[in-house]
């Protein structure tokens, strides 16, 4: 059997259940066009970065980062979401580096020595970005005084609330669900600054799918932004078309890294 995933944006809890019905119709319009084997309800049960790989897969959401890095050449490049959310411009979208409500600083440069956090060391939002806009400032490889790695975006914002750290980079997208459905957990952080922006996180599905199978799948993409009844769902994703990019539209995103390394910072430190 084959495997969907759609696990990146997927709380809070409004969310999940819009994802769900997005995909109850992608999986209807794909067995109406007599697709063998379209998975029913989407895997909760494989880990979201395992998905990406996992040789049955038919459809996945990625981070461009590990996309770059990693999975160029062993998956293929499905589409790209357009979100409605500030931040967003068309398929590219920042992270937002945020400090305490109360925090002092007023520019990037007040957080030397600063606590950082960060979601996990390979995600383009939580790390890549917010490397990009460190590096400029670094001194020998070094910027913050310290740096914890949280496990998510949300935690991140929980350790900033909680004045365990002082700073993090959110993904745009994120801090928008978050705001819009838990305006509580953003509280106590405001916005410092904006990131450079980047193409978003890819829809993929496996390196052996064929011509028409991709076909297919952009083309209930298409089908699902201009059906009038999922309105409501698409809304609560913020979701506004889909892109279709290539392999080179996601490049910028190596070339971050490497800018970093070439300024002498290659890891958030």
């Amino acid at each position: 059997m084959r495997l969907a995933s759609l696990a990146m944006y997927a709380s809070p809890p409004p969310l999940a259940e819009a994802t769900a019905a997005l995909w109850r119709f992608l999986s209807d319009a794909l067995k109406h066009a007599d697709l063998k084997d379209v998975p029913g309800p989407l895997d909760e049960a494989v880990r979201y970065n395992a998905a990406w790989t996992h040789p049955g897969l038919l459809l996945a959401q990625a981070c461009g980062f590990p996309y770059v890095k990693h999975l160029r050449g062993k998956v293929r490049l499905v589409a790209t979401p357009v979100y409605a959310h500030p931040g967003c411009d068309g398929p590219s979208k920042c992270s937002f580096i945020i400090v305490g409500k109360d925090s002092r600083a007023r520019s990037l440069e007040d957080l030397r020595g600063a606590r950082a956090a960060i979601n996990e060391p390979d995600s383009n939002s939580g790390v890549n970005l917010f490397r990009a806009a460190v590096a400029p400032l670094a001194l020998e490889g070094r910027f913050f005084s310290c740096v914890i790695e949280t496990g998510g975006h949300r935690n991140s914002i929980a350790a900033v609330t909680a004045g365990d750290a002082d700073v993090a980079a959110i993904d745009c997208v994120t801090y928008g669900n978050v705001r819009r459905f838990d305006p509580q957990s953003v509280a106590g952080v405001r916005i410092l600054a904006e990131t450079v922006k980047g193409p978003g996180l890819p829809l993929i599905t496996r390196g052996d799918a064929s011509d028409e199978e991709v076909s297919l799948l952009r083309q209930v993409l298409r089908q699902a932004i201009a059906e009038t009844s999922l309105g409501p769902v698409l809304d609560v994703l913020a979701l506004k078309d889909f892109a279709f990019l290539s392999d080179a539209d996601y490049e910028p995103l190596a070339e971050f890294e490497r800018q970093a390394q070439r300024l002498g910072y290659p890891v958030i430190a």
